[in-house]
Parts: C-alpha cells; sequence; structure tokens
C-alpha cells in the first residue's frame, strides 16, 4: 500500500509535469503558431516589396532608356546646328574674302581713276598756260603790230 501510495504520489506528480509540460507545448504552438503568422505576414510583405522592387526597376530602366534617347536626340540636334552654324560660317568666310576682293579691286580702280583724273588735271593746266602763254605772246605781236602800225602812219 505504501509502495501503491508512492506510485500514486509519483503518477501524480508526473500528471502535473504533463500538464505543465502540455501547458508548456500549447504555449509554444502558440508562439510558434504567431511566428508562423509573423513569417507569412514578412513573407507576403517580402513579396509585395519585391513586386514593388520590380517594378520600380522596370520605370527605372524605362527612364534610362528614356534619358539616353533624349540625350542622343539632343546630341543629334546640337551637331546638326553645328554643322548648319559652320556651314554659314564658311559661306560668310567666303562671302569676306569675295568682298575683301571686291574691295580691293575697287581702292586700285579708284587709285587708277585718281591718277588718270591727276594726270589729265595737270594736261589741263598744262596746256591752259601754253594756251595763256601763247595768247599773252599773240596779244604783245598784236600790240606791236599796233605799235608798228601806228608808227608808219
Amino acid at each position: 500500500q505504501e509502495e501503491k501510495k508512492q506510485l500514486t504520489l509519483k503518477v501524480e506528480e508526473l500528471e502535473r509535469k504533463l500538464e505543465s509540460t502540455s501547458a508548456q507545448n500549447i504555449e509554444f504552438l502558440q508562439v510558434i503558431a504567431k511566428r508562423e503568422e509573423s513569417i507569412h505576414q514578412c513573407q507576403l510583405r517580402l513579396e509585395e516589396k519585391s513586386r514593388e522592387c520590380s517594378s520600380l526597376a522596370r520605370q527605372l530602366e524605362m527612364a534610362i532608356e528614356d534619358a539616353k534617347r533624349q540625350v542622343e536626340q539632343a546630341r543629334e540636334r546640337a551637331v546638326s546646328r553645328e554643322r548648319a552654324a559652320q556651314s554659314k560660317m564658311l559661306d560668310l568666310e567666303t562671302q569676306l574674302s569675295r568682298n575683301k576682293t571686291e574691295l580691293n579691286q575697287l581702292c586700285r580702280s579708284k587709285e587708277d581713276a585718281e591718277r588718270r583724273y591727276e594726270s589729265r588735271l595737270q594736261d589741263l593746266r598744262d596746256r591752259l598756260e601754253q594756251s595763256e602763254s601763247t595768247n599773252r605772246s599773240m596779244q604783245n605781236y598784236v600790240q606791236f603790230l599796233k605799235s608798228s602800225y601806228d608808227n608808219v602812219f
């Protein structure tokens, strides 16, 4: 009977331990369930963030491609404008060269005309002086003739 009592006490103690362990198991199961739920929620958030990241990555790639296109278009426009400016500059340089040549020709023509004018003016002065000299000589001769006729008559 003593043995039975001890066994009963042992059984009761084991039952308490079993209950305690069962309670601990229940608590652990609850903790595990909460952690699994938390893990599940984290996985859902992770999947959502992954989708978001993928979407943002695609948007970034599209933005980069768009920026590359815009840069290329801007570069092509700049090259086109530069070519047009160089062409215009070449045209202006050609026109300037022609104008300088024309100006030089006009200056030479003007100088030639001035030389001819000066030469002709000098020639006319010389002829005028010769004419005046001839005129004075004739007037002197006429005076001489008048005096001579006056003396003769």
